[in-house]
């Protein structure tokens, strides 16, 4: 096994899409590491891309945020402008693993790791998150709900890599949450869990929104029915009645020791109304 250490996106690119066998990427590793000593894989290169300036940092422009892939989501709960922006999307990440844990992993790892589980997706995903992916043929962003295929598999080309993760700006009244269920109280893997993102007018009435499920399905959901439920209401008893019920309509999950089809489905209906109470407390209804 090979391991390079490039200092720049197209050095790290033209090594992924020479290479002879299989390429894995090294941002954090709390993924790759335990894949590799489980021997789950084996791959032929190992390209770490800590070293590279693009994929550092965590950057506030007038169109949002970006997010280097190998910003670690310890990095992320500090930034105080971005938790102040992007509550529900930092809150997510923070979910990931220990404290030990978070100094290494990154929300992009997360997303690439292809978990239907993931805790940081459905969070991005309902902020409208959007990932800037890199490969041979140059430069293209897509919508994070368009990375994951399968589990674990993505959409990702032969040599492609994300860059960077960006996150649109907050304008007016607005706010998000994320919300999962686990059976501990820490270092759980979701059973279901729903992201909200919404937006208030005058009067305190929704104008958008974005409802997002995980755990549910093969990769993350996003739940236009949901969002259609709340958008024109103050966040009524009935509106979050019709957002549950869009959402346990959404879900496709499956039966496993760790949760049945039924519960899965009620659970996520009842997430999304608390994540949704929440999202619409901090857009400052």
């Amino acid at each position: 096994m090979r391991y390079e250490a490039p200092t720049s996106t197209k050095d790290a690119v033209g090594l992924l899409s020479k290479a002879k066998g299989k390429g894995q990427v090294l941002a954090g590793g709390s993924d790759l590491l335990v894949r590799l000593k489980g021997g789950f894989i084996e791959p032929d290169l190992i390209v770490d891309i800590k070293r590279i300036p693009a994929m550092q940092g965590v950057t506030k422009t007038a169109s949002g945020f970006k997010i280097g892939a190998a910003v670690s989501c310890a990095q992320l709960g500090e930034n105080a402008a971005l938790k102040k922006a992007w509550p529900g999307v930092v809150e997510a990440a923070n979910l990931i693993g220990s404290d030990q844990i978070q100094s290494r992993c990154t929300v992009v790892g997360n997303l690439c790791n292809a978990s239907p589980a993931a805790d940081s997706v459905p969070a991005m995903v309902a902020a409208k998150a959007k990932a800037v992916v890199v490969g041979p043929k140059g430069k293209r962003t897509i919508p994070v709900e368009n990375v994951v295929a399968g589990p674990g598999k993505t959409a990702l080309k032969a040599g492609e890599l994300i860059e960077s993760i960006t996150l649109p700006a907050r304008k007016g009244k607005t706010g998000d949450a994320y919300l999962r269920f686990i059976p501990r109280t820490e270092m759980d893997i979701a059973v279901c869990s729903a992201g909200v993102n919404l937006t208030l007018g005058r009067g305190g009435v929704v104008t958008d929104a974005r409802v997002a499920l995980g755990a549910v399905a093969p990769t993350v959901v996003l739940v236009p029915a949901a969002a259609k439920a709340i958008i024109g209401t103050k966040l009524d008893d009935v509106a979050l009645a019709a957002l549950a019920a869009a959402c346990e309509a959404a879900c496709n999950p499956i039966d496993d020791k760790r949760g049945t089809v039924e519960f899965r489905t009620e659970v996520a209906g009842v997430l999304a109304k608390r994540a949704a109470k929440i999202a619409y407390q901090r857009a400052g209804g």
